[in-house]
């Protein structure tokens, strides 16, 4: 099977937007994002982070570099303001290299996102 490129959601919420936070709720989405899809460092492409507006303590990037993702390309951005949406939500979108088939995908919703997506498989 030829190597392709693919793309995983996931997405968690926070308590309290304070910088110790966010991070850890990052860091502990995107362990679970790479380890469920067995996921290595050279297979990433690039990762986008959207942030609620009620996030401005840091950008949730941060969280990627401090565990040794610094060479991965990382954009920030706005979630659209929905009304009714989920508050303090940080969602991400890892562009990567695999041998596997989309539909084998398994994206990652944590804490007060689990609810965004259950049609998903988890």
């Amino acid at each position: 099977m030829s190597t392709s490129m693919l793309g995983l959601r996931g997405a968690t919420t926070v308590e309290v937007d304070e910088q110790p936070h966010v991070v850890e709720r990052v860091q502990e989405l995107l362990t679970e994002m790479l380890a469920r899809n067995e996921i290595e460092h050279d297979d990433l492409i690039s990762i986008i982070f959207t942030a609620t507006d009620d996030i401005h303590s840091c950008f949730p990037a941060l969280g990627a570099r401090e565990m040794g993702l610094g060479d991965v390309p990382l954009l920030c951005a706005r979630e659209l303001d929905v009304e009714g949406g989920t508050p303090r939500c940080i969602r991400v979108l890892i562009h990567f290299h695999s041998d596997r088939r989309r539909s084998d995908v398994r994206h990652v919703y944590l804490e007060g996102a689990r609810n965004l997506r259950d049609d998903l498989p988890q």
